[in-house]
């Protein structure tokens, strides 16, 4: 028996049977334009791999960049100033403040919940005369250009599901991150670079901070050219293998790729799985990186005065925060759609007052830096600059409270973000919460209203970018949020 004959087995009759009757649905997957759902007139994004062919309104912002604070900032010492709290410092909680509401493994044996005030001055700033903490003197310096919302909420407790959360919609694992629902809704601006890209930076604080996971910028269930193509920091090719080997030539590779082309193009018509497809496009994208990728990542070309502005001075390989900053601006002028940064070290459950200020020092010169630096390029009404981690820190000390140090532990009841650029408000504070930094009292938005608001400055409707898996649409924000309206310019 040959092998063609081995292969005809009823399993694999069928198995191919269902190609035919299947072809739509198949066409569908390849080309989706060809069965969209027609859309409301409206103005079409620029060209790229996106399913959308229009979007659902005029965009204010075309891409993003998140600076996203892994470990859970302090809003009680940064953002959220409030002047009683002072005179509770050293106080228990209240039960009636506290409402027996969750807490993690981490306190919930303490005997003692004692409010600590923050150890830091707090000031005004611009005429918008928003109060923010003395760490942060750069972010106040821009602080006219923020929109300062201080009533985010989350029910995750602990981080892998809380970054799971605000990077997904949900805290299960499994589902795609922002970043790859616009790489598959609006693509990328650049075809010779990725849509969606991630950089992450180790900070100063906490050293043994929570792992971040690829699964955080993963595609999920959607087609795997729609993941975050992760850039490394310091020496070293920027992208894993970006460099050819010693002996093969652009030709060469060039050669070799239209060779894997035409086999994965057979297989594609033989077997008619859609990731295929997305590998032979995976393919060219990484040849065109190969070009457009050492150029992107070469600070050298960057005036003296803009890599001082940023905090690299004369070291244009730092492998930090600042230089990751950069990087975005220059990402987002080649069109990348969303570019994510990812700090780390801001879990202080102990040794608060020092890691804090060590976390401040990374930041907050790059983080204004790259608001400015938009702004003076004529970019900042076209990208959407988002700070914030995944939940904030409790009023009450994790551990012994001393003169001089304290910790806090993870607070999802309440926490502070700021939004910059395409579709925000600018010098404006939204939400507020209670004496303690407890619990919200007006304006709260939860982590799928962010997430809806993040789309409809990007012009869409977050009802109406879906996939089909395993029989349901799924969606970026699952059943819930609404765009945050207050806060859009």
């Amino acid at each position: 028996m040959n092998a063609t004959s081995r292969l005809l087995t009823r399993r694999h009759f069928f198995g191919r049977g269902t190609l035919g009757l299947g072809t739509a649905a198949l066409a569908s997957l390849l080309n989706p334009r060809l069965f969209a759902e027609a859309l409301a007139p409206s103005a079409l994004h620029p060209s790229s791999q996106g399913l959308l062919p229009a979007l659902h309104f005029a965009p204010k912002a075309k891409r993003v960049i998140f600076l996203f604070m892994s470990g859970g900032p302090s809003h009680i010492d940064l953002y959220d100033y409030k002047p009683k709290l002072r005179e509770h410092h050293g106080q228990e909680l209240p039960d009636s403040v506290r409402m027996g509401q969750r807490i993690t493994g981490m306190t919930s044996g303490q005997s003692s919940f004692p409010c600590v005030a923050p150890m830091f001055e707090f000031r005004q700033h611009g005429q918008s005369g928003i109060w923010m903490s003395e760490l942060l003197p750069n972010i106040g310096g821009i602080a006219d250009e923020l929109t300062l919302i201080r009533s985010m909420h989350t029910e995750a407790i602990n981080h892998d599901p809380a970054c799971t959360f605000i990077q997904t919609g949900a805290q299960q694992p499994g589902r795609p991150s922002l970043g790859a629902w616009l790489s598959y809704g609006i693509g990328s601006e650049n075809q010779n670079l990725p849509a969606f890209v991630v950089m992450i930076s180790q900070g100063s604080g906490n050293k043994t901070d929570q792992p971040l996971l690829s699964r955080m910028w993963g595609p999920g269930f959607l087609p795997s050219q729609h993941q975050g193509v992760r850039f490394r920091s310091g020496q070293g090719d920027p992208v894993l293998y970006i460099t050819d080997p010693p002996g093969i030539t652009r030709d060469n590779r060039r050669q070799m790729l239209d060779g894997v082309h035409d086999l994965n193009a057979i297989a594609a018509r033989e077997i008619g799985d859609p990731e295929i497809n997305t590998r032979i496009a995976q393919y060219e994208m990484a040849y065109q990186m190969q070009m457009s990728v050492p150029g992107l990542t070469d600070l050298s070309t960057e005036p003296a005065q803009t890599r001082a502005m940023y905090g690299l001075k004369d070291n244009p390989t730092d492998g930090g925060f600042a230089r990751n900053c950069l990087l975005a601006r220059r990402m987002v002028e080649r069109g990348v759609r969303f570019v994510q940064l990812m700090h780390r070290g801001w879990d202080q459950h102990g040794d608060l007052p020092r890691q804090i200020r060590g976390q401040c020092r990374d930041v907050d010169q790059p983080a204004a830096a790259l608001v400015h630096d938009l702004k003076q390029r004529g970019l900042l009404d076209e990208t959407l600059v988002v700070w914030g981690g995944e939940f904030g820190r409790t009023v009450y000390s994790q551990g012994q409270l001393t003169k001089d140090t304290h910790g806090r532990d993870h607070h999802g009841r309440c926490f502070s973000i700021w939004m910059a650029g395409g579709g925000i408000k600018r010098g404006h504070v939204h939400g507020e919460t209670d004496d303690y930094c407890y619990n919200i009292v007006d304006n709260p938005v939860h982590i799928h209203d962010l997430n809806a608001t993040l789309l409809h400055c990007l012009g869409i409707d977050h009802t109406r970018l879906t996939f089909k898996y395993q029989g349901r649409d799924f969606r970026l924000t699952d059943i819930h949020g609404q765009p945050v309206t207050d806060i859009l310019a």
